[in-house]
């Protein structure tokens, strides 16, 4: 591993664990654009005429857009546009989650997205997240909250009161995944999780006026920070990975590029459920920003035509006890570089033409390309590729970052793959062609 690879892993991991939730990994890149000089635009205001320079905006506090506007044409250049999503399956709290078993408080959560549920049991669990208050002026405001320490927890059945644990357990999730807070005393009340919510918010914001939390959308996550593993470091060890790897390389890659062409990244939330929603790949975000930039119709079509979506999700790597599960001739490996994905079936929206661009990208930057085609007899997942492609009309590429225990809690990653991945992006962001 490089300098230059060491010191990425390092920023990314940092990226992760300060993104525990999708509105906290909006916030965190907004932050590092903010210092990078980009200006913050707003939907409820008129752009009017965006001179040459940079832009993001943000939706519902979870997606965002940044882009790089130059002089050029954009009916003539198009955009280079790489995408990636902020969320990751999970646990979440419900509206109405108190419950008190056996003298000891737990909540009731609902699993989001397709998620591993075995990996949640027995771990160090705190909780981040949205809430929505009231002032004293009865005025309504969003804010942040992160309590970072371990707070909870979902405890396993002991092998000895289920004998066929390592064969046949399954999870029941209503049943057995609500979490442990605390014991209570005989005959206590059980705690408002509002309030909790509340005295945390104070904690972190002392001015913000906070007089009743009204709603939340609350996840919990695994507290064991993000490592690098391996005898040579050669793996990333994180919860997340699916899909904050992609997030930060898109971002890192725009943040240094060049001013020679318009360059976009855009990061949805909600695909882990689909993406349809008003800040997901189905929904109007992206489209609306384009529109906003090129609000002359033929122009926009002319611009979209000369356009080119590199949809960037983690990819499946060859698992060394679970290899029959891969087509043998597209099976990637961890450290052998970033994934093209293909699908017959348009679950990825690759074509002939887009991969080919990918694999001339990487070859400038002499970086190794793998290829992902799912067994013929298995289901293939998807991702925004495909939504986007037939969303905005755009020629799109799917690939990504091969990976180990996709939606488990805790994830496994090349420790080259994710620098090479931002490299070929950074050069797709300089590319003066289509």
């Amino acid at each position: 591993m490089t300098t230059n690879q060491a010191a990425f892993n390092q920023q990314l991991l940092t990226f992760i664990d300060q993104s525990p939730t999708p509105f906290h990994a909006v916030s965190t890149m907004t932050e590092i654009l903010d210092k990078q000089g980009f200006v913050r635009l707003h939907e409820k205001a008129s752009w009017g005429q965006l001179k040459a320079g940079r832009y993001y905006v943000t939706r519902n506090d979870s997606s965002l857009v940044a882009f790089q506007l130059t002089d050029t044409d954009l009916a003539e250049t198009g955009w280079h546009i790489t995408g990636a999503h902020t969320d990751s399956p999970c646990l979440r709290v419900k509206p109405q989650p108190e419950k008190q078993s056996f003298q000891l408080w737990q909540l009731g959560v609902e699993v989001y997205g397709g998620a591993l549920l075995n990996p949640w049991f027995d771990r160090d669990l705190s909780m981040a997240g949205r809430v929505t208050y009231q002032d004293s002026q009865r005025q309504l405001h969003n804010a942040l909250v992160n309590f970072k320490k371990p707070l909870a927890v979902v405890p396993s059945l002991a092998i000895h009161l289920d004998r066929e644990a390592n064969s046949s357990r399954t999870v029941n999730p209503q049943q057995h995944l609500p979490p442990i807070l605390m014991t209570l005393e005989e005959e206590a009340e059980t705690p408002d999780f509002r309030d909790l919510l509340k005295k945390q918010l104070l904690k972190e914001q002392p001015a913000s006026d906070c007089q009743s939390v009204l709603d939340f959308e609350i996840s919990l996550y695994d507290t064991q920070p993000s490592a690098m593993t391996g005898l040579e470091e050669d793996f990333i060890s994180a919860a997340r990975l699916d899909n904050l790897l992609s997030c930060f390389s898109g971002l890192k890659a725009l943040v240094e590029a060049d001013n020679h062409r318009p360059a976009m990244l855009v990061c949805n939330d909600h695909e882990e459920v689909g993406s349809q929603s008003a800040s997901g790949a189905q929904g109007t975000f992206l489209k609306s920003v384009l529109q906003r930039l090129q609000p002359e119709p033929e122009a926009y079509t002319r611009m979209i035509d000369q356009s080119v979506f590199i949809s960037a999700d983690n990819a499946h790597a060859i698992h060394p006890n679970y290899a029959d599960r891969h087509d043998s001739e597209h099976g990637p490996l961890l450290n052998r570089g970033p994934v093209i994905k293909t699908n017959a079936n348009q679950r990825y929206a690759t074509s002939s033409q887009t991969s080919a661009l990918f694999r001339q990208l990487a070859e400038q930057q002499n970086v190794p390309v793998q290829d992902f085609v799912v067994r013929t007899d298995m289901g293939c997942g998807s991702t925004i590729g495909p939504l986007t492609a037939g969303n905005i009309g755009i020629q799109t590429v799917d690939v990504g970052v091969p990976t180990f225990a996709m939606h488990s809690i805790r994830e496994l990653a090349g420790s080259r793959d994710g620098y090479w991945l931002t490299q070929i992006l950074n050069t797709f962001f300089n590319h003066p062609n289509k």
